[in-house]
Parts: structure tokens; C-alpha cells; sequence
């Protein structure tokens, strides 16, 4: 595997797995905002407080699990598990991710419920990153070995 590609896995490994950190902690602080109104609308972009603690947690294991899945494929993390169903969840990840970056703008443009403030902080970076990450991890996908790392 080229040196780019584990260096994309292990760069898009990381982001996801401190993405998944903050989800985990959004469920006890609406940290780094200064408070569940603000957290609604500058993250979820309605509402007013941050989303239950189950949601929270659902969000922060799938972004844990999509970390080891890109990590592990891409060879900067012990592979565990067949090596399909790990590339499979790589493809998974990937188009998730690619899906909710190029839909954002559309979903969460001009016409929507959610918040100006939501809808300014997607089209910059919310939409933006996850189109990036989701390139990473279709990179990977495409050309991960699914070595375990020297």
C-alpha cells in the first residue's frame, strides 16, 4: 500500500475517532458552546438543547467503529475479522459520508428548518468535511491491503 493511502487512512482514522470523542462527550456538556441553546442551533440547527444521550452515543460508536474500519484497512491499525467485511465497512463508511457531504448543501440549503447559523457552519464546514473524509476513506477503500501495521 502506498505511503499517501496510509497516510489519508490514518488521517481520516483520527478525525472520525475525535469526531466520535465529542459525540460521547455531547452527553453530558454541550461543550465547546456554552449552552444547549446555543448547541441546537450552531450542531443540530433546531430545538433547543443537544440531542438525548442515546443518540449521542449511537453517533459516537458509529464514528468509533468507521475510525477502526478505515484505520484497519488502511494498515495503521491491527486488522481484525475478515478482511471483506472490513473493506465492505470501509465502502460503507465512505459513501455514508459522501452522501451526507454532498446532500448537506442540497438538504440543509436556503429552504430548511434548521438555523441560518446551522445552515452558514454547514455549507462551511460540516458539508465540506465529511465530502473530504469520505474521500479519504473511498481511497482507502479502493487501495487499502488490510495489513496488519509494521
Amino acid at each position: 500500500m502506498s505511503g499517501a493511502v496510509r497516510a489519508a487512512g490514518g488521517a481520516v482514522a483520527a478525525v472520525l475517532g475525535a469526531t466520535g470523542v465529542l459525540h460521547a462527550v455531547w452527553t453530558v456538556t454541550p461543550w465547546p458552546l456554552g449552552s444547549a441553546a446555543e448547541f441546537a442551533d450552531a450542531v443540530v440547527g433546531r430545538g433547543d438543547g443537544v440531542p438525548p444521550v442515546s443518540a449521542c452515543l449511537a453517533v459516537a460508536g458509529a464514528l468509533g467503529a468507521g475510525a477502526y474500519l478505515v484505520g484497519a484497512e488502511a494498515g495503521v491499525l491491527p486488522a481484525v475479522g475478515p478482511r471483506r467485511l472490513r473493506r465492505a465497512g470501509v465502502r460503507t463508511v465512505a459513501g455514508v459520508l459522501l452522501a451526507r457531504g454532498l446532500a448537506g448543501p442540497v438538504v440543509f440549503g436556503r429552504v430548511s428548518e434548521r438555523s441560518e447559523r446551522f445552515r452558514r457552519l454547514n455549507a462551511r464546514y460540516y458539508s465540506p468535511l465529511c465530502v473530504a473524509l469520505g474521500a479519504g476513506a473511498a481511497l482507502v477503500a479502493g487501495a487499502g491491503s488490510g495489513r496488519r501495521p509494521q
